[in-house]
């Protein structure tokens, strides 16, 4: 292996040194931990130090960096105390995780670190996000985020490449390619000969490198990053290198041939280093053995530390209290001046006047900019507001969500139009696992709404035409907002948008253009997690969402005598469980109306919820009327039999009867 210094000085070569032998020796003391069981889970990273240390070095402590499980280097490198990382792999509430998570799923902004999860592909999108806050604000920043050979199979990897290209942002894209993803050889995870060949469909410069090399690591990204900062463009990194012990070490190496471990053994980052060092005179074996001897007692000493912090005591509510950031609501009163309008003009002057309170809000969606959006919601927005602020997206939901994400992390406000709520699955990953667990599993805000056009009656078919709800209220971490009225439209839009937490507002499409309300012309909020009852009444309750309330209102119009409280819940997540009871216990009987299929829908829970709560005040069975349990049809005569409204009229005078 050779190195070439080029302008190091002898300072900053034992700089290096010191950086790639601390997470080695942490390595090798954790392994004898394991074995003692004193931790239970080890993703290693020996014979990867170089890359994690080296790319860490390059980058200012005010840059983004996204590391990998196997990228001890990077925490080492930006000085988190080691007894917080102990703590944080035993479990116990100094880490990073109050003990929810393990090893580096985690992140801090303390130390502008973003960690993982498990999925691995979302955060090659959180980056791109980060780094758009970044040239937002004209800051010179560069985002480095790693990935492994394994990864670079997902469609993240791809759609997170597509964007930065698209959008020129400064990121440094590093797969880690050291030989298996668990245990499937690259061999049989591409068939390409390099993976920086990928770079080039997207226009994308790339290189390899010797991922153990650690001088090579240096000097190749030093001189890319002033390349970058003076022109931002992402680069795709290839480093060669190998995973030396299993991929946790309960995994073990059989399946990787003794030959092919032993010729890596040769090219160790570490050993080669100090040798070149040794050999040049730089660092002598007495100050070897003084760096060894420090950075030992210092693990030995924050190991000491972190043993004697107290197991963590679960709570009820500590766990609950931090499902969501803490958001104080702010009522905003307004003007009594109001305009007839339509929900969907409700919706564009909720983002309009939004867009005003908030200059960090931006918009991300397909079509959304010049052509105002598949639904004209946003036209004449990028007018009013630039294309830096209104910004059309690939067709690549997964990563755009991903990349809200990344725009939170680094200061802003994100809404991600789906085009169609049916399309939100390619984009599922990131909000059920990424958005939604963050603030729990690390304390950091998703600061993102998810716009989500729904619904049937448009003979749009199974790919359009879905209320898919149900996806996301069972789903701890997100709120989820349906309204039915252009009123409460605008109202909680704009709560949403102040709200930190994520949360995915549901608009129907059916109403966009069919319903009117008088709505005042200023900016308004209305509090998530309050139903509005329409109707008061004491012989029946009736529960609806969405368009089923509008459908309700026209069956009530047929039977002025039905005595109902018709509640419109508004939103679903948080749930106004105390309207809900209060009627019931009241009329003594319930039906819940909702145009998402029957089973496994909201109706479904809140009808246990009305069971265990109001059983003794309740006359007859709780009713759910919902459409048909199959996939929403195209022809009109089929969606009719499918949605709810046909049925809902025979249900609701049948409970009456009881």
């Amino acid at each position: 292996m050779i190195f070439y210094r080029q302008n190091l000085t002898d300072a900053q070569l034992l700089d290096l040194y010191r950086k790639i032998l601390k997470p080695r020796l942490i390595e090798e003391k954790m392994l004898i931990l394991i074995r003692q069981g004193k931790v239970s889970k080890w993703f290693s990273g020996i014979g990867q130090e170089a890359i994690a240390a080296g790319v860490t070095a390059v980058l200012d402590e005010s840059e983004y960096i996204l590391p990998m499980h196997r990228n001890l280097g990077v925490f080492t490198s930006r000085n988190i105390p080691l007894h917080r990382l102990f703590s944080q792999w035993q479990g116990k509430a100094n880490g990073f995780t109050k003990g929810r998570d393990r090893s580096f799923h985690f992140g801090t902004q303390e130390y502008n670190i973003i960690g993982m999860i498990s999925h691995l592909g979302p955060q090659l999108g959180i980056a791109d996000g980060i780094a758009l806050a970044h040239k937002l604000r004209n800051e010179k920043k560069v985002t480095a985020v790693f990935t492994g050979e394994g990864a670079t199979s997902e469609g993240d990897f791809h759609e997170a490449l597509n964007i930065a290209a698209v959008w020129k942002l400064p990121v440094m894209f590093i797969i880690e390619n050291n030989g298996y993803g668990l245990s499937t050889p690259t061999n049989e995870q591409y068939s390409c000969e390099n993976l920086a060949d990928k770079g080039i469909g997207y226009g994308i410069d790339s290189y390899i490198i010797d991922g153990n090399n650690i001088v090579e690591v240096y000097n190749t990204l030093s001189r890319l990053k002033a390349h970058m900062l003076e022109d931002p463009h992402p680069v795709l990194l290839e480093f060669k290198t190998f995973r030396m012990r299993g991929h946790e070490e309960a995994s073990g190496t059989k399946y990787v041939p003794q030959e092919l471990m032993d010729e890596w053994a040769i090219k160790d980052p570490v050993h080669n280093y100090k040798k070149y060092l040794l050999d040049q005179g730089i660092l002598t074996a007495e100050y070897d053995e003084v760096l060894r001897t420090e950075i030992k007692q210092e693990i030995d000493w924050n190991l000491t530390i972190a043993n004697a912090e107290p197991e963590i005591v679960p709570t009820y509510n500590g766990e609950l209290d931090d499902v969501y950031k803490p958001f104080i609501y702010q009522e905003v009163s307004f003007d009594p001046v109001t305009e007839n309008i339509r929900f969907i003009d409700a919706i564009s002057n909720s983002l309009k006047q939004s867009m005003e309170r908030h200059e960090n809000l931006i918009i991300m969606g397909q079509d959304i900019a010049e052509y105002g959006g598949a639904f004209k919601i946003t036209d004449g927005f990028v007018e009013l507001f630039g294309k830096e602020r209104v910004r059309n997206t690939p067709i690549c939901e997964s990563a755009v969500v991903s990349a809200g994400m990344g725009l939170s992390i680094n200061g802003y406000k994100a809404i991600v139009e789906m085009q169609f709520a049916d399309f939100v699955s390619t984009g599922f990953n990131p909000i059920v696992n990424l958005l939604a667990k963050s603030h729990y599993r690390w304390g950091e805000k998703a600061d993102v709404v998810v716009r989500m056009p729904c619904g049937g009656g448009t003979q749009a078919g199974p790919f359009h035409s879905q209320t898919n709800e149900a996806w996301f209220t069972k789903t701890p971490g997100l709120k989820v907002v349906y309204p039915a009225f252009p009123y409460d439209a605008k109202g909680l839009l704009n709560t949403s948008i102040n709200d930190p937490n994520p949360v995915l507002f549901f608009e129907h499409k059916q109403l966009y253009r069919s319903v009117y309300q008088d709505v005042p012309t200023d900016y308004y909020t209305i509090p998530l997690g309050k139903a509005a009852v329409l109707k008061e009444g004491n012989a029946v309750t009736i529960i609806a969402f969405g368009a089923p309330v509008h459908w309700a209102l026209e069956t009530l119009s047929k039977y002025p005598e039905i005595d109902a409280d018709l509640i419109d819940l508004r939103t679903l997540q948080p749930l106004d469980t105390e309207t809900i009871f209060a009627s019931v216990k009241k009329t003594g009987k319930a039906i819940i109306y909702q145009e998402d299929t029957l089973f496994g829908g909201i109706a479904s829970d809140i009808s246990a919820l009305i069971m265990e709560e109001c059983f003794e005040y309740l006359d007859a069975p709780v009713k759910r009327v919902a459409s048909l349990d199959s996939p929403i049809p195209f022809t009109k005569a089929l969606e009719d039999q499918f949605l709810p409204k046909n049925r809902f009229e025979e249900v609701l005078l049948e409970l009456l009867k009881y």
